[in-house]
């Protein structure tokens, strides 16, 4: 399978595929009963940078949540050494999911952006205790965001830390949403952040709508749909296509829209 740029995906740095349990999808109660999950058999990732697009409700941050959780992070989002539970809203996809690992990766961290808030109280509360039961880091945990609270920065710039200062490479990175709190001149320098990180052997998984992050060159974008999940060309996918005749013919679309 290949995304726009047609780059070859036999093997990735990490994690190479994931597939579903044979018959885990057979009472299908939620979450087995999205087209997407049922139909889920194995599925490639790229070595560099996979999108997972679709419409609100056809799974994509759920899978992507199973997958964080099946990789051993917390499926509220963070680190390894974050393992707060602030509610357990997850599904049982990710125990009926098996991970296919290509290398051992240095760093893993999963994003989320609706629940980022909780991961900046679970650094602080961390930070506060004995610097003895830490994780074995010899510093506070803010330090790997830029130092000082993330509660008293803007939801865009805690995210802009984290993608310059708290990842260093070397890992996978899963991102459910990110653009929703990243102006499209950040989404712009992401795209760039990503590069680099890459170039320093990382891998990306990211759930988004957002037609200038699913620009990057060469990444394989899967798309979520009633028919399943399935590969998509960056130029096929509804989000450039909309955007693109949205900017071209802004009035027409209007007036179509609001009559």
């Amino acid at each position: 399978m290949h995304g726009h740029g047609g780059l070859n995906v036999a093997s990735a740095p990490y994690l190479h595929a994931v597939r579903l349990e044979p018959g885990a999808a057979a009472s299908g109660g939620y979450p087995f009963g999205l087209p997407a999950v049922r139909g889920l058999r194995r599925m490639v990732f790229h070595p560099e940078v996979t999108f997972l697009v679709g419409e609100n409700g056809t799974g994509k941050s759920t899978l992507l949540e199973a997958i964080a959780a099946a990789w051993g992070l917390n499926p509220e989002g963070g680190g390894r050494s974050l393992h707060f539970a602030t509610r357990e809203t997850h599904s049982e996809l990710h125990r009926a999911l098996h991970v296919e690992r290509a290398g051992r990766a240095n760093d893993a961290y999963f994003l989320r952006a609706e629940s980022f808030y909780n991961v900046a109280t679970a650094v602080e509360e961390l930070d506060r205790t004995d610097m003895a039961t830490l994780p074995a880091l010899g510093r506070p945990i803010r330090e790997d965001y830029g130092g000082g609270s993330l509660h008293e920065r803007s939801h865009g710039e805690s995210f802009w830390q984290l993608l310059t200062e708290r990842f260093g490479g070397g890992g996978l990175y899963l991102l459910d949403e990110p653009e929703a709190a990243l102006s499209p001149t950040r989404q712009l320098a992401a795209l760039a952040r990503m590069r680099d990180l890459v170039r320093l052997r990382s891998q990306f998984i990211v759930a988004t709508h957002s037609p200038i992050l699913m620009a990057y060159p060469g990444a394989l974008i899967y798309l979520l749909d009633d028919d399943g999940i399935h590969p998509v060309e960056y130029t096929d996918t509804e989000h450039y296509v909309v955007t693109r005749e949205f900017l071209n013919h802004p009035e027409r679309m209007l007036r179509e829209l609001l009559r």
